[in-house]
Order: structure tokens, then C-alpha cells, then sequence
């Protein structure tokens, strides 16, 4: 039975993988074959993790919080390094928020359950502000011009990335109020279930050296990898290719500096009511899938 890695548009490793023939050839010479599930919603990874639909997936930092506060039994398996431009808190360079402190009351645009809710949920916390009850979190609907809603006071901020934040820096009338490397580290991160990472330790290792060759791929041929997005998902070329441009392209394994960051994240969540358990992070970090896949990295580079 193959290999089935999850895939959506926001993690832009495994979106990239999924069009290139990485995975087949590092995983031929264990036996495995591979193949991806296609998804929309990034936050169901740990769900379809747990119920065997797919082997391996990869999100930003919220999403594994969740799902070990859901129950998921999962582990960590890499990271990307941090990822300091990948989006951005913008508000109407002309309004009335100049700080994080005047967000208080109002409505913030966000992907919630993504990193953008660990960006947002942090920055209000260093302020003394509740993500819960400071401010109305509210997602993007589909077909919503969320810059026009911004630059009407319709929403008093919106966190943005990819080629939306490089299309509103370009075409102005927006403040970044908080740029992500400000609050945290944001890093891609990429998970498994602990039964598979146990067994299968060189299996991951192999899945973590694809990524890294097609981050490697996407570092390379920008302007390619940005027109397959902007006929993909929209936008134009010439803002996905700003938007991939800033992202770092190298994946790391999961260390314990990074299951530290990740608890920052989990005992916020749980204080604002986001999460209804605490999460011990540290259990779903495997110290033993280091070594093999810092190797299979390291080799792929």
C-alpha cells in the first residue's frame, strides 16, 4: 500500500512535492510507494492523520497543538527554519489602530486555526489582551475582498501572506502593524502518527529528504514555481514569486529548542479558551527521529 502524504495549498512544501517525482524516488529503495491526498482546510491534518487517511502531513504551528489537544497521538517529524516574512497584522495606514492595544473591540480577518491564530494570539497576549474576548476573530470567506474591507474600516486589521500580502505591499494603503517574525518563529511543520514513525523511522527519514529536494526545486526555479501557483490558486505571478521569495526553503528535524516554542503556543491557546486541555508538546516529540532524518536532510541538500 503506498505512501499517502496530505496536501493543501498552504504548505507549500507539500504542495510543491506533490508535482514533482521526489517521493517516488526516495522512497523506491525501501519498497514503498507514494501517493497524495488532496485537501482544502489544513486543520483537519491531525483528523485525517489519526483516521488513516493519510501517513504523514505538514501545517504551520497551530494545527499539531490542536490535534494533540483533540487526542491525536501524533509526532513531530520536521520543521522548516523560521519564516520571519511570510505574513503580516496589516491595518489601513490611514485608521485608527497604531498599535496592537487599539485592536481591542475590534473584528480581525484570520485563518483561524492556522499560525495566523498563534501570531495573533501572542501578540495580544504580550498586551495584556485575550485573542478570546479582546477581539472578534473571524475568518475569510470565499470571494471576499479582504483589502477593500480593510481600507472601508469595515475590519480593523487582517492577517495576510502568501500573494495577497505581496499584492497589498505593493499596491499600498496598509500599515503592517506586526510582521510575523516580530511575534514568532513560524515555522512549516510536519507531522506524523506515532505508530508510523516508530515502525518506520527510515520511511520518514525518505519522506523528509523529498521535501527537501523540492524545497530545494522551489528555490531554484521561482519564477516556474510562482506561475504554477498563480494558474492554481490565483494571483499573479509576479506576487507569488515575491511571496515565495522571502520563504526559506530548508527544513530541519524537530528538536527540542523547537518543542519549546511549540508549548509557548499550547499554554497560550489553553489560557484564551482556544484549546480546552493543556497539551504536554513534549509528548509528541520522538528524540530518536532526529538523528535519521537530520541525516536523510543533510543528504538530500
Amino acid at each position: 500500500m503506498a505512501i499517502t502524504l496530505g496536501v493543501h495549498a498552504s504548505n507549500p512544501s507539500l504542495y510543491y512535492l506533490s508535482r514533482l517525482d521526489y517521493l517516488e524516488q526516495e522512497l523506491a529503495p525501501l519498497g514503498e510507494s507514494g501517493a497524495f491526498h488532496h485537501y482544502a482546510d489544513g486543520t483537519r491534518t491531525g483528523a485525517l492523520l489519526a483516521d488513516g487517511t493519510i501517513d504523514f502531513g505538514g501545517t504551520g504551528s497551530t494545527p499539531p497543538v490542536t490535534a494533540q489537544a483533540a487526542g491525536h497521538d501524533l509526532v513531530y517529524a520536521a520543521v522548516s527554519a523560521p519564516r520571519p516574512d511570510h505574513g503580516a497584522l496589516l491595518v489601513r495606514a490611514d485608521g485608527p489602530v497604531h498599535t496592537v492595544g487599539d485592536l481591542r473591540g475590534g473584528t480581525v480577518v484570520l485563518g483561524i486555526g492556522s499560525w495566523q491564530t498563534h501570531l495573533l494570539a501572542k501578540a495580544l497576549h504580550a498586551e495584556g489582551l485575550s485573542y478570546a474576548t479582546d477581539i472578534t476573530a473571524v475568518r475569510p470567506a470565499a470571494g471576499e475582498d479582504q483589502a477593500r474591507r480593510l481600507r472601508d474600516g469595515e475590519i480593523a486589521g487582517w492577517i495576510a501572506q502568501g500573494a495577497e500580502l505581496a499584492a497589498a505591499r505593493r499596491t499600498g494603503g496598509f500599515r503592517e502593524l506586526i510582521r510575523t517574525g516580530d511575534v514568532i518563529t513560524d515555522r512549516s511543520v510536519f507531522f506524523t502518527r506515532r505508530d508510523f514513525a516508530t515502525d518506520r523511522p527510515e520511511v520518514v527519514a525518505a519522506i523528509g529528504a523529498a521535501l527537501s529536494r523540492a524545497d530545494a526545486w522551489v528555490a531554484a526555479h521561482l519564477s516556474e514555481a510562482a506561475a504554477i501557483a498563480a494558474e492554481d490558486l490565483g494571483g499573479s505571478s509576479e506576487d507569488w514569486e515575491a511571496a515565495l521569495a522571502v520563504l526559506p526553503w530548508r527544513l530541519e528535524p524537530a528538536t527540542a529548542g523547537f518543542v519549546t516554542e511549540q508549548q509557548e503556543a499550547a499554554d497560550i491557546f489553553h489560557g484564551v479558551g482556544f484549546i480546552d486541555r493543556a497539551v504536554t508538546v513534549a509528548d509528541a516529540h520522538l528524540p530518536a527521529l532526529e538523528a535519521p532524518v537530520a541525516a536523510a536532510l543533510a543528504k538530500a541538500v
